[in-house]
């Protein structure tokens, strides 16, 4: 049999541990909670064939081998996973099952020296803006979200969570309220260029009928009318545009919807601007975070 370096869980107890955790998830945040459940069927896959599983250092650097090797994450997703684990160790030692978080003693995967996603430049921000066909709502509907990504650095999640009453028009301009990853309310307000409130007053136009908590963007397929759009939608709609520009060119991984983020910063910082505006205009917490937008291609 198989010798350990820590104590073991049966099986049977720790699918029923997982279980009352991902209950106790329901408690976070849905972008939250999905993430951690995705990431930690992993490790659930994992252990069912490490039946003698200890749970220590060396067990959970097994582990982290696996994620690399045989799965072939990136050190920035295995990082991730590997929180995931801390999170769930974290509540095993709550329920009693262990009497410490090895995990904790585990580093992630090494940080990037680069982004991994690349930016477009300023020429292919044209191409894409130029692509979408404003015909009809939907066209307009495309055209302000990526107004909005480019011009503000407006994220997926704060586009989904947007309602048509967090635009609101001032005598300086307009503004929109928005609610920032891990944020439980609307306290980033951002002001928007004389184009991109341009563009997102022609998207309005055609929703004169919307309440005040009506989704600003809203989907509009025939099974879907009237709902809001998904993070996924919304990627799903970037990418379509991409590839009819010819900027994927075959890049699926590389370029993103995240390349119009970092296209804006890169925009602002060839415009003049010093570290302190960039992490205040793109809730950026660390200076080294600039510093690799600084280097990107």
């Amino acid at each position: 049999m198989k010798q350990t370096n820590g104590p073991t869980i049966p099986l049977q107890k720790l699918l029923i541990l997982h279980s009352d955790y991902v209950n106790d998830l329901q408690r976070r945040s849905p972008e939250t909670r999905g993430t951690y459940e995705r990431t930690l069927r992993e490790f659930m896959r994992w252990v069912r064939n490490e039946p003698d599983m200890g749970y220590s250092v060396k067990d959970v650097e097994r582990y982290k081998k696996y994620l690399l090797t045989k799965r072939k994450l990136s050190p920035v997703s295995v990082t991730m996973y590997l929180s995931s684990v801390r999170k769930f160790f974290d509540y095993l030692m709550k329920r009693g099952a262990l009497t410490e978080n090895a995990s904790r003693k585990v580093k992630g995967g090494a940080p990037p020296t680069r982004h991994t996603r690349k930016s477009i430049s300023v020429v292919e921000v044209q191409q894409l803006i130029q692509a979408i066909d404003r015909n009809d709502e939907i066209g307009f509907r495309d055209f302000s979200i990526v107004k909005l990504m480019v011009g503000c650095g407006v994220s997926e999640i704060e586009l989904v969570r947007a309602d048509v009453g967090d635009v609101k028009r001032k005598k300086e301009g307009m503004i929109v309220a928005l609610q920032a990853k891990g944020m439980k309310s609307k306290e980033m307000i951002v002001s928007l260029p004389k184009d991109v409130s341009d563009a997102l007053k022609g998207y309005l136009a055609y929703r004169t009928n919307a309440g005040e908590t009506d989704p600003l963007f809203m989907s509009a397929g025939n099974r879907t009318r009237g709902q809001r759009m998904t993070s996924r939608g919304i990627r799903e709609r970037i990418n379509f545009y991409l590839t009819k520009a010819g900027i994927k060119n075959g890049e699926v991984r590389k370029i993103t919807p995240l390349s119009l983020r970092n296209a804006a910063i890169k925009l602002m910082i060839a415009q003049g601007a010093n570290m302190e505006e960039i992490k205040k205009r793109f809730r950026i917490v660390k200076d080294s975070t600039v510093k690799l937008y600084q280097t990107m291609n």
